[in-house]
């Protein structure tokens, strides 16, 4: 067995006493692997009434020296926007207890952020809700950072992919529904994101036309058939 790297960090919460861990891993290991690195909770810290008795969480990050030296670095030509929009992601999915490698992509649009790992479940979230409000977030950071909108797409295990594909087909059967029944299909609350999805698809079918109607979180896609 080859020898790890470990070090052990506090903070007021379990998921900033990981970040403080990770960062000191990165310290002595630069371009660290972080979907190797396992964690050990020791204490879940406590808030003490008034600041009487509290006691902060610690935990001990350990990752093995191999799998250190053959992670992947940054690149070189990396932008100070991506490199900051990594170590964002990064943090945020850390906190969740999210073991992933961030790779950020430039495109003429913006940026393409994409977590990879084992099981990213918890940074996708119910029909996506936790990724999309990751990626509302970061896009609200981002943009505020550059003074200018800035257009960030942030997606884990190729979810967005998978269910972009998923949300056309439910549109393309509800406006087909709507059209042979001659009344209008509402479809199941939906985020923004997923009802713009909706949209662009049925955009260019001139035997429908979409709206959306209700309050968040429950706003929904109206699908209406055209006379």
């Amino acid at each position: 067995m080859g020898e790890e790297l470990s070090v052990e960090a506090t903070g007021e919460t379990v998921g900033e006493a990981k970040w403080s861990a990770l960062r000191e891993l990165e310290r002595l290991q630069p371009g660290i692997d972080k979907a190797a690195v396992q964690f050990e909770v020791v204490a879940e810290g406590k808030r003490g009434l008034l600041g009487v008795g509290y006691a902060p969480a610690r935990v001990v990050a350990r990752v093995s020296e191999s799998a250190a030296s053959v992670a992947t670095a940054a690149p070189e030509d990396e932008s100070e926007l991506a490199a900051d929009v990594r170590g964002l992601v990064e943090r945020i999915a850390t906190t969740l207890g999210a073991r992933c490698r961030v790779e950020v992509r430039e495109t003429d649009a913006g940026l393409d952020v994409r977590c990879n790992g084992g099981d990213l479940g918890v940074l996708i979230g119910r029909h996506g809700q936790t990724i999309d409000a990751i990626q509302y977030l970061v896009n609200a950071v981002a943009s505020r950072r550059e003074g200018e909108r800035v257009e960030i797409v942030v997606d884990a295990a190729g979810y967005r992919a998978r269910r972009r594909t998923a949300l056309e087909a439910i549109a393309v059967r509800a406006a087909r529904r709507a059209v042979e029944n001659g009344e209008r299909v509402e479809l199941e609350p939906m985020s923004a994101v997923e009802r713009k999805v909706v949209h662009v698809r049925l955009k260019e079918q001139d035997d429908v036309e979409t709206s959306s109607e209700g309050t968040e979180p429950n706003r929904f896609v109206v699908i209406t058939p055209l006379d």
